[in-house]
């Protein structure tokens, strides 16, 4: 039996998607980072910082996290929920490394000292299980239906279901979780805004690339 012939869906996701993953990933941290931190300094032991420093946080982290759970969640609408749970593994678990050891790097430099993140619970909550919930509940509520309304459903069920555990963790078992305590409804909307903005955007992404039938599997 001879192998299909090559389709577009096969050149999107077996090259082009893993290049811009990969050159956004390079691209974020080397080059519009240092950027940013030059325009807008942000707080160190000596110094107050700027006060727009939250727009460094927005263009690196907050894309970044964005990525991490878009990827699982677009993969649970167009293919199904173990495709999109997988997916979640994958990228939640590079980037709770990733933002774990940015993050006691950072707190090293700028305050003296830094708790071991790698051991906060609320790291491994928020992107490890977080990424693996997202896709999986698509997934699973979707149920490989090409029907907008009812992919518009699923993703935000799972990503308000997900933004809702990541402010709980912040809450009560994060390392700074006294932050959150401060001003617990700013918490709640700096969490929740972006999970509805991923469960209005991520649907129609999916829809889109449905009609071009971009989906890693026909439904």
């Amino acid at each position: 039996m001879e192998p299909e012939k090559f389709k577009l869906a096969d050149i999107l996701y077996g090259l082009i998607v893993p290049l811009i993953i990969g050159i956004v990933i390079v691209l974020f941290p080397a080059v519009i980072r240092p950027l940013l931190d030059k325009a807008f300094p942000p707080a160190t032991m000596t110094s107050a910082g700027s006060s727009y420093a939250f727009l460094t946080v927005i263009f690196t982290h907050g894309f970044a996290e964005m990525v991490v759970l878009a990827v699982p969640l677009i993969l649970g609408l167009v293919w199904n929920k173990w495709a999109g749970g997988a997916a979640g593994f994958i990228t939640g678990t590079l980037y709770y490394i990733a933002f774990a050891g940015y993050n006691i790097q950072y707190s090293t430099i700028n305050y003296g000292s830094s708790p071991n993140l790698y051991a906060d619970p609320s790291f491994i909550g928020n992107w490890i299980v977080g990424g693996i919930l997202i896709g999986y509940i698509a997934g699973a509520l979707n149920n490989k239906s090409m029907s907008f309304k009812r992919m518009m459903g699923a993703g935000l069920t799972a990503s308000i279901a997900v933004g809702i555990m990541q402010f709980v963790l912040n809450m009560t078992v994060a390392d700074a979780a006294w932050m959150a305590q401060g001003n617990p409804g700013f918490s709640l909307f700096t969490v929740m805004l972006p999970a509805v903005i991923l469960g209005i955007v991520m649907p129609i992404i999916a829809k889109v690339m449905t009609w071009y039938g971009l989906q890693p599997m026909k439904h």
